[in-house]
């Protein structure tokens, strides 16, 4: 009998695992045309810093526990090496609130185009749009 119930238990703590995995599993949001104009008040002026970077295309995705990822394409307008940060990019999310996403740092150089994935943690509401100062 003992053997049953520490069978069933370690069956149950491996079940538990497994579906607690699934829900961290990113998946790709549908797509929303970068041509889309949304106007949503901007009442405390948050914006991105200013940066010769522009954003060729972006890929949005979440999963089921409210994490937002975004694998951004991005290009140095600027002739001369520049290093992108967090600062440099906003998200836009169907509440209206603009948050930058986790730290991060990449270096560029002129014109140089690169893709990064980056974290903007927890929200219950989708990621509408990613844009730049140059992309508004």
């Amino acid at each position: 009998m003992a053997k049953i119930v520490v069978s069933f238990l370690f069956l149950l703590v491996l079940c538990a695992n497994v579906c607690a995995a699934q829900n961290n599993v990113l998946n790709v949001d549908r797509a929303i045309p970068n041509s889309m104009h949304l106007s949503f008040p901007n009442d405390n002026n948050i914006t991105p810093k200013k940066s010769d970077f522009s954003i060729a295309n972006y890929v949005l995705m979440s999963n089921e526990i409210g994490e937002r990822w975004a694998v951004i394409t991005l290009t140095n307008l600027a002739s001369g090496k520049r290093e992108l940060n967090q600062e440099h990019v906003l998200a836009l999310f169907a509440d209206g609130s603009r948050l930058t996403p986790s730290e991060f740092k990449l270096g560029f150089k002129g014109n140089q185009t690169q893709s990064v994935t980056v974290s903007f943690a927890e929200h219950t509401f989708p990621i509408l749009s990613v844009y730049t100062s140059n992309d508004q």
